[in-house]
C-alpha cells in the first residue's frame, strides 16, 4: 500500500503487521460485537448540510480540552495493550500526540509504565486510573502520576467486571504472547513486529509488575488482574480519589443521563460518553446515539462533555462536536496508525483525521470549530 488516506487504509496494514490476539484485542467488541459496529453506524447515518459561496478563509481547527490548548478537538485515548501493537508503543503514541499538539492518555495497563513515557517525552500528559481492590496500589499509582507530571486523571467507570470478549479468551490473549503452537505459527508471518519487540526490555505490564504487592511473574499477574478489578466501586470511591489526586478530573464511561448528572454533581472537569468500545456492555447503544441526552443533562453544569467509541474520521468529530460533545477521544483510529507504521503510523492517523475534520468544516459553511453547532446537520438524521 503505497498511499494512504484514511484509516480504513492503516486497519489493512495494520492486520498484516500486527500478531492476530493483539489486532483482535483492538479491533473486536464484547459478545455479538452488535454495539460495536453500532458505534461506526450510527455516525453514518447522521447527514450533513453543505453550504456554498462562504469564504471558507482562515480555517483553525483549535480549541481546548479542560483549559488545555489544542490542535484540534482529539485526544488520544487511553488503551491497554498499546505496547503490544508496536514496541514501545505508548511511548510512539504519545511522542506522536506531542509532536501533533494533542493529548495522549496512558492507560493503567499500559505495557510502557508511567514513568517510561515521562522519561521520553517532555509535554504533560493524562494517566487513566481503574478502580482496584488494593486501594494503596491505587494511591500509589495516583502518586507515580503526579510525580511524572500528569495534567489530568482520567478515571474509568465501567470496568468494574470484564465485557464477555470472545476473542480475546480463543486467542488466550496475554503480554507477551505464551508460546504455544497456534501463536508460534503466527508470529512466524509477523517478522517486523518480532524484531521490534527482541529490541526492547517493555514486553508486559509496566505499570503493575515490579509495583503491585505479589506481582512478580506473569502467572501471578494474571491471576492479580482477574482478582483486583473493584465490583463495589461507587461515587464514594471517585470522591476519594478525587480529593487524592487534586488535579483535573475526567470521569470515563458514561453513558446515562442520570450518571451524567452525578458525574456533574462530583465535581469532575471533564465525562466521557463510552462504552469502552463496545468491549463491554454489549447491547448499549452507541455513544453517538447517547450523546445528546448527556449533553442536555448537563447543559447547566459547567462539566465538559467528551465522546470517545466508534471515532474513525475527522468528519466523526464534527458531528460529535455538532451534537454538543467539547471534545472526541480516538482509541482504534490510533491503534491501526501505531501497528501499521509505529510512530509514523500515529502521526498519520492523527493527519488523516485533523484534514477530514478540516475539510468538512468548510463545506459545512464554517472556518473555526468552536462554533459549530447543530445546525451543520440535516434534522431528520440527528439521533436523539
Amino acid at each position: 500500500m503505497t498511499v494512504i488516506t484514511t484509516i480504513e487504509d492503516l486497519r489493512v496494514l495494520a492486520q498484516r503487521r500486527v500478531p492476530r490476539m493483539f489486532y483482535d484485542y483492538a479491533d473486536s467488541g464484547s459478545w455479538t460485537e452488535s454495539t460495536y459496529r453500532a458505534n461506526e453506524s450510527d455516525f453514518r447515518k447522521i447527514k450533513l448540510r453543505q453550504r456554498v459561496a462562504v469564504n471558507m478563509e482562515g480555517r483553525s481547527t483549535r480549541s481546548t480540552m479542560i483549559g488545555q490548548d489544542v490542535a484540534m478537538p482529539v485526544a488520544i485515548a487511553p488503551t491497554g495493550f498499546t505496547g503490544m501493537q508496536h514496541a514501545d508503543g505508548e511511548i510512539l503514541a504519545a511522542r506522536a500526540a506531542e509532536q501533533f499538539g494533542v493529548p495522549f492518555s496512558l492507560s493503567t495497563m499500559s505495557i510502557c509504565s508511567i514513568e517510561d513515557v515521562a522519561a521520553h517525552t517532555t509535554a504533560p500528559f493524562w494517566f487513566q486510573l481503574y478502580v482496584m481492590r488494593d486501594k494503596d496500589f491505587v494511591d500509589r499509582l495516583i502518586d507515580r502520576a503526579q510525580a511524572a507530571r500528569c495534567s489530568a486523571l482520567v478515571l474509568t467507570l465501567d470496568l468494574q467486571v470484564l465485557g464477555q470478549r470472545h476473542k480475546d479468551l480463543k486467542n488466550g490473549l496475554s503480554a507477551p504472547p505464551k508460546p504455544t503452537l497456534a501463536n508460534l505459527i503466527n508470529l512466524a508471518t509477523k517478522p517486523g513486529w518480532c524484531m521490534g519487540m527482541l529490541g526492547t526490555r517493555r514486553r508486559t505490564f509496566g505499570n503493575i509488575v515490579g509495583h503491585a504487592k505479589g506481582v512478580g511473574d506473569l502467572s501471578s499477574l494474571s491471576s492479580w488482574t482477574a482478582e483486583q478489578f473493584d465490583p463495589a466501586l461507587s461515587w464514594a470511591d471517585v470522591e476519594r480519589i478525587k480529593k487524592r489526586w487534586g488535579g483535573k478530573l475526567v470521569l470515563k464511561g458514561i453513558m446515562d443521563a442520570e450518571d451524567a448528572r452525578l458525574a456533574a454533581a462530583s465535581g469532575a472537569d471533564a465525562l466521557i460518553v463510552s462504552n469502552h468500545g463496545g468491549r463491554q456492555l454489549d447491547g448499549a447503544p452507541s455513544t453517538i446515539e447517547a450523546l445528546p441526552g448527556i449533553v442536555e443533562a448537563t447543559r447547566s453544569h459547567p462539566i465538559e462533555v467528551w465522546l470517545d467509541s466508534g471515532v474513525r474520521s475527522g468528519q466523526d468529530v464534527l458531528k460529535a462536536l455538532a451534537l454538543g460533545a467539547k471534545g472526541t477521544m480516538i482509541g482504534r483510529a490510533f491503534l491501526y496508525g501505531l501497528g501499521a507504521m509505529g510512530q509514523a503510523g500515529v502521526t498519520k492517523a492523527l493527519e488523516i483525521i485533523h484534514k477530514e475534520l478540516d475539510v468538512t468544516m468548510a463545506f459545512c459553511g464554517h472556518t473555526d470549530i468552536r462554533n459549530v453547532d447543530r445546525s451543520i446537520l440535516l434534522p431528520g438524521t440527528i439521533p436523539g
